[in-house]
């Protein structure tokens, strides 16, 4: 574990890598290394903000919980666990706070909706010396705090009642200083379920602590270990759980709000939803790191919600539903003043070809795990299929969400590939009915059709849309969706072209020529970490192992000292960049361990990247 650090801050903010997470499968919380609870959701991830400090640090809001006079400290998760201790030092003592959002004693994370109860419990102890320590109970705009009880009520908008908080021994108010000497406890507990717990605070504190423990470690037994960096992989894993609605199976793409992906830039944006071409990219790699309840679980939930109307959204709230409209905050500055803080999503009401093709494959990844496809489901997704026949060549927003007159981006030609071959794999495979041939047909026409439209001569590449023009780093995902072979030889010039072109140092990519971003927005941008673990998986594809494990390794570097990953990385200084942690930066390292460790059983390298390979 790395050793203390000062806690430093720019412009009034902690790096965004100096935050852990704790959650429940409901909501989640972002604790930073300084105490402070500076991103809160209740009572679930995409409910207005109790506490938003990381994105307005004076009129945010937050629970603080540390020493007066804090000068260093570190973060450590309690092993296999999502249960966070942030060891502190004053000048003249030294203090342990540790966080959990409490579950149900013997609860089983893999099948119990109902697992959390709704409480962050944190419990400070002070290890050595005395401490001066600071509890501030602050929550953000809209919200009230007043007496009730041997506690304090937060009201929301309306007055309705938000949460309860109390603490184990008697504050000035809601915030005030209290002075602790060596072996003393302070328990503070915050209850949005309704229910003010019961009990001698200090000693429950310990009994939910080791219960909730005992818990996740239980779940994360499951998770295989003869994979590279076992580590991060099961790390990754719990954090894709934290970001997992248990309820019905959804995984929000991030738990936070309008992070920038460059400083002081517009690219702020709310990943608190679920997006439909995360799941057959996560299922891939949740199955085979032992953990079959959550792909399946996550599968159903995008099928469902996709069959819901004749059109299937982008994205959709944690209930199968559009999320709200985007609206821009009118208080909230945004992390070091990167205005504006979004809540809410535009992107949802978006023309996205590559839709159909993700969820044909999450459907054929259904059938492999045994899920039925009843008539009505079939119906809605051979329409889909059909639609997939001519839309490949009609202009569309694409995977990066540009917010200009779309194009026929080569992604979202390749995913409507998709669509074909898995629809005719689905009514072969099942005796469904449906224009099998046809579909078969159609599919590998539009492979053809890809490298021959898609193809730059000049830049000897694959490019960003058919007719040619610009490099762009999602093209490395098509061997993995099996659209063209890695070993291709236009592919291997693409995998060539990116590395040399978007390549950023460190063996980390961009997305797309820094300055030259196809949503017409002239501002940089961090290295996109996921295009960099889609790179190793090419590398594996290509046979090229050792160069794809080096790489693999390098990226892992970028891990915070909590093993947790953002969405992009700042290439001149590793800081972190976008919304925090990051579902699927956390499924590309899971994907890449698990094809790594796929070759090295003996699996061919053109087949080790493959979702539904079964070797």
């Amino acid at each position: 574990m790395e050793d203390r650090r000062p806690v430093e801050r720019a412009q009034g903010y902690l790096p965004i890598a100096d935050h852990g997470i704790v959650g429940d499968g409901r909501t989640c919380a972002l604790v930073g290394r300084d105490g402070a609870v500076s991103f809160m959701c209740v009572p679930r991830f995409d409910s207005p903000p109790l506490f938003a400090s990381l994105l307005d640090h004076r009129r945010g809001g937050a629970l603080l919980l540390a020493p007066s006079r804090l000068r260093a400290s570190r973060q450590r998760y309690l092993p296999d666990t999502a249960v966070l201790v942030t060891e502190m030092w004053g000048p003249e003592g030294a203090a342990e706070l540790t966080d959990a959002f409490l579950l149900e004693p013997g609860a089983r994370l893999e099948d119990d909706a109902r697992a959390g109860r709704g409480e962050l419990l944190r419990r400070m102890r002070v290890t050595q010396g005395v401490v001066e320590l600071r509890c501030e109970l602050r929550p953000g705009p809209g919200h009230a705090v007043e007496p009730s009880g041997d506690g304090w009520l937060l009201r929301g908008p309306d007055r309705v009642p938000t949460a309860w908080f109390h603490a184990s021994r008697p504050l000035p108010g809601p915030s005030g200083t209290v002075v602790l000497e060596a072996g003393d406890e302070l328990v503070v507990s915050l209850v949005w379920n309704g229910v003010r717990p019961a009990g001698d605070p200090v000693s429950r504190a310990r009994e939910h602590l080791e219960a909730t423990a005992r818990v996740w470690r239980g779940w994360a037994s499951h998770v295989v270990t003869d994979v590279p960096r076992p580590d991060l992989v099961r790390r990754s894993a719990i954090t894709l759980k934290l970001l997992d609605h248990m309820e019905n199976g959804a995984i929000i793409a991030a738990a936070t709000s309008s992070l920038p992906e460059y400083l002081r830039g517009s690219r702020n944006w709310d990943y608190r939803y679920a997006w439909i071409r995360d799941t057959a990219y996560a299922v891939f790699a949740l199955r085979r790191i032992g953990l079959p309840a959550e792909a399946k679980g996550f599968l159903n939930w995008a099928l469902n919600a996709a069959s819901r109307g004749t059109q299937p959204l982008v994205l959709y709230d944690v209930d199968g539903l559009p999320p709200p409209e985007e609206v821009e905050d009118p208080y909230l500055e945004g992390y070091r003043r990167s205005a504006p803080v979004r809540w809410g999503n535009a992107a949802a009401r978006q023309v996205q070809h590559d839709v159909y093709g993700e969820l044909l494959d999450c459907a054929f990844q259904w059938a492999a795990t045994g899920g039925r496809l009843d008539p009505g489901r079939w119906e809605h997704l051979a329409q889909l299929a059909e639609r997939a026949r001519t839309a490949w060549s009609r202009p569309d927003q694409g995977i990066w969400e540009v917010r200009t007159p779309g194009r026929p981006f080569t992604y979202s030609a390749a995913m409507c590939q998709v669509a074909l071959d898995r629809a005719a794999r689905l009514a072969w495979r099942l005796g469904l009915p449906g224009d099998a041939e046809g579909w078969r047909r159609d599919a590998r026409s539009l492979a053809r059709r890809i490298l021959e439209q898609a193809w730059d001569e000049k830049a000897g590449a694959l490019t960003e849309h058919l007719g040619g023009g610009g490099l762009d780093a999602s093209l490395l995902a098509l061997p993995l969706r099996r659209v063209v072979p890695a070993d291709h030889p236009k592919m291997a010039a693409t995998v060539r072209a990116v590395a040399e072109t978007l390549g950023a140092g460190g063996g980390l990519l961009y997305r797309y020529l820094p300055g030259v971003s196809p949503d017409g927005v002239d501002e940089p941008e961090g290295a996109f970490l996921l295009c960099s673990f889609w790179m190793a998986d090419n590398l594996v594809g290509q046979g090229r192992v050792d160069e794809a494990a080096e790489l693999f390794e390098r990226l892992c570097s970028y891990a915070s000292p909590l093993g947790l990953l953002p969405e992009q990385v700042d290439p001149s200084d590793g800081s972190f960049l976008g919304n925090f942690p990051q579902a699927i930066s956390h499924v590309g390292l899971m994907s890449t361990a698990v094809v790594l460790a796929r070759v090295r059983r003996g699996v061919r390298p053109e087949l080790a990247t493959h979702a539904w390979f079964r070797g």
